[in-house]
């Protein structure tokens, strides 16, 4: 499937060491799966969780799920073995923390030189830094493997001293900043994590937040966020409709070489048709992957 048509409506956050949550994983409607290294990994765990996240990967059945494995940055103890043992797995992709500008791209370009061609790097925007070089860090993508963004804004909001709120006032501008960035240059790009995982209500809210923004999915920390984050970003009964009666009323004979045309009284061109297809197209990868 096209990666940039493929669902990534749901990533769900795996500690890398905990063999049970892998295995279930396994099981989970979700779209992608990141196994963990950095955050969810306390040091001394650092060489066991990379070990088994390589044999995970190995074993394989995840399904039509994306696989990734989240490495520690190169400037820890750890980060040049998990990109040397990554670059030797079966990963869909490598998503690397805190890039702050094109420069940290590059060295992890380099440090996946003996990756297979089809690995893809993702990274976290997660910093002040990153902030101020979203464009910068989006023209990578032309000449590297990088496709893919993951909001970080736990960690932004720690590195700001800023409240992170329901609302996330304080991240709307970022927010809608790494959106037009990534778009800019054919990056996918995921919402961050929401810490309430109990009250799926305020994790619909944020869902539905990152939905308005133009997110492809959002990124999770518990399984019962699956579900109600797949119905947020998959497409509603009423949008297909619509999609399917515009892209039939563009094929009509009497509308062909049209830029302008009315569908069900409403004014739409030829972008409308556009969005038409590639929502189409994401709703047929949903119903291939379940």
């Amino acid at each position: 499937m096209d990666k940039n048509l493929r669902p990534r409506r749901s990533a769900l956050y795996l500690p890398a060491s905990n063999a049970k949550a892998i295995a279930k994983a396994r099981t989970l409607p979700c779209d992608m799966v990141i196994l963990d290294l950095e955050d969810a990994v306390a040091p001394d765990m650092k060489d066991e969780a990379r070990d088994a996240a390589i044999a995970a990967v190995h074993e394989g059945g995840f399904g039509d799920r994306e696989v990734a494995i989240r490495a520690n940055g190169l400037d820890t103890p750890w980060g040049a073995a998990d990109l040397a043992a990554i670059a030797g797995s079966h990963a869909d992709a490598v998503l690397v923390p805190k890039v702050d500008g094109p420069d940290d791209i590059v060295a992890y370009q380099d440090a996946l030189g003996s990756a297979p061609p089809a690995m893809q790097l993702w990274a976290m925007i997660e910093t002040c830094a990153s902030v101020a070089n979203l464009p910068a860090i989006a023209a990578m993508a032309g000449s590297t493997r990088l496709s893919l963004w993951i909001m970080g804004t736990n960690d932004l909001a720690k590195e700001m001293r800023a409240q992170l709120t329901p609302c996330r006032t304080p991240f709307l501008p970022f927010l809608s900043m790494a959106v037009a960035a990534a778009r800019s240059q054919g990056i996918a790009i995921l919402d961050g994590v929401c810490n309430e995982f109990r009250d799926l209500d305020v994790f619909e809210a944020e869902a539905r937040q990152g939905l308005m923004f133009g997110f492809e999915g959002k990124t999770l920390i518990h399984p019962a966020q699956i579900e109600p984050c797949n119905t947020v970003f998959s497409p509603s009964e009423a949008e297909l409709a619509w999609a399917h009666a515009v892209i039939a009323a563009f094929e009509l004979p009497e509308n062909a070489g049209k830029g302008v045309i009315k569908v069900e009284g409403k004014m739409t061109e030829l972008l409308h048709l556009e969005q038409a297809q590639r929502l189409v197209a994401v709703a047929a990868g949903i119903g291939a992957t379940g």
